[in-house]
């Protein structure tokens, strides 16, 4: 089993930078693809970006493709979400989770696939 958590989250004004981290232990991260997801209040929660194993294959949203970008140190056990240029509309509680599904290749947007996830952390960007 392993166990994640996320931190980094704030409150900032449109235009600015957040970074993410989430943090995993009990077992080695290389073993698992790593996905960010966010959930504001009243709405379901969405993918926002997905990493393989390696780190040599990632998935963004649209609504984020080109502001975020999601990276691993598997040295560290650690998952990074680099948020930059935020929106309000981008207010949300973010999550990382890990999935032991598929090869070194897979990675996925589907929060039903990923077996572990984090407590969360809240972003709130003001407009």
């Amino acid at each position: 089993q392993v166990q994640l958590v996320e931190s980094g989250g704030g409150l900032v004004q449109a235009g600015d930078s957040l970074r993410l981290a989430c943090a995993a232990s009990g077992r080695t991260l290389s073993n698992y693809a790593m996905g960010w997801f966010r959930q504001a209040p009243g709405k379901e929660r969405e993918s926002v970006a997905a990493i393989n194993r390696s780190g040599t294959s990632t998935y963004y949203a649209d609504s984020v493709k080109g502001r975020f970008t999601i990276s691993r140190d598997n040295a560290r056990n650690m998952v990074y979400l680099q948020m930059n240029s935020l929106k309000a509309e981008d207010t949300a509680n973010y999550y990382c989770a890990a999935t032991a599904m598929g090869s070194s290749w897979y990675l996925s947007q589907k929060p039903s696939t990923y077996d572990y996830w984090g407590q969360g952390t809240q972003v709130t960007v003001s407009s």
